[in-house]
């Protein structure tokens, strides 16, 4: 059964997913959790489909990216007045199932920002995909001043802590980098990874992500963090520890086991105010 002590909500951003979004936003609801939709300017169904089901949904006239349908959901969410949100792409890939163990991921972390990272089932993701990813890893976490594992998924947990950092993140797919670091770096959140299957069939529709515009991007982010908050070397040490990988196998946090010797206790990281350097 769920720990109801903690009030949170489920937030799906979505755009142009009318095939799958009925599917994914039902699954949702039987988590018996609020839900929250966000339509980017959608030129589909996606709204009126979403429109017919018992959800909270948000509209934005045209399409503003992924990073400001989150912030849209956030504001929403903190309007709510919960403790923490957890977000799911709305084509599919990602199942509301894990959700209940990253709730329980949350308790064993208290303040954690949890990422459903996709370490079951590697070989379907595309090659190049897995390369993209584990270079966005090597470099985010040194940025986050802490080892982050899939730092691309887009199946997370947020405290309330991390909400309130949002109004001032970036923009698009770099938002979900950039509150990442501003949560590790500002806050001083600890970040926790449980293992999700990477579902990449061939019934998915393309990636909204464009690989070289939207990297491009997310590299010029990173590098003005890591000139931002300073501390190369400590930050590449903390970085370049061991994981915190937890397997949770439901939503009782007494049924999470240890994967190999990576799951560890999250220290806080020390808050760094923008500008301060070795």
């Amino acid at each position: 059964m769920f720990d109801h002590s903690t009030s949170w909500c489920v937030l799906i951003p979505c755009f142009n997913e009318e095939k799958a979004i009925r599917e994914v936003v039902c699954s949702a609801i039987k988590l018996g959790r609020p839900v929250i939709v966000v339509d980017d300017g959608s030129q589909d169904r996606t709204a009126d489909i979403v429109s017919e089901l018992p959800v909270t949904l948000l509209r934005h006239d045209s399409k503003r990216g992924k990073g400001e349908a989150l912030r849209t959901g956030f504001r929403e969410a903190l309007r709510m007045g919960v403790d923490a949100v957890a977000t799911m792409d709305g084509d599919g890939q990602h199942l509301a199932a894990d959700i209940p163990r990253m709730a329980a991921a949350s308790r064993l972390y208290p303040g954690a920002v949890i990422i459903g990272a996709r370490l079951v089932d590697r070989e379907q993701q595309p090659a190049s995909r897995r390369r993209a990813n584990a270079v966005a890893d090597w470099w985010i976490s040194w940025a986050c001043a802490q080892p982050v594992v899939d730092t691309q998924s887009g199946q997370r947990w947020y405290p309330r802590a991390a909400l309130e950092l949002a109004e001032s993140a970036e923009e698009g797919f770099v938002f979900e980098t950039a509150i990442l670091i501003r949560a590790s770096r500002e806050a001083g959140l600890g970040v926790v990874s449980i293992p999700i299957a990477s579902r990449y069939q061939t019934n998915f529709r393309h990636s909204h992500f464009r690989p070289v515009a939207d990297t491009t991007r997310i590299t010029a982010h990173v590098a003005r963090c890591m000139f931002r908050y300073g501390q190369p070397i400590s930050s590449f040490q903390r970085a370049h520890r061991s994981p915190t990988i937890a397997v949770v196998l439901s939503d009782d946090a007494s049924a999470a086991e240890p994967l190999n010797a990576r799951h560890r206790s999250v220290q806080p990281i020390p808050r760094v105010d923008p500008g301060t350097s070795l």
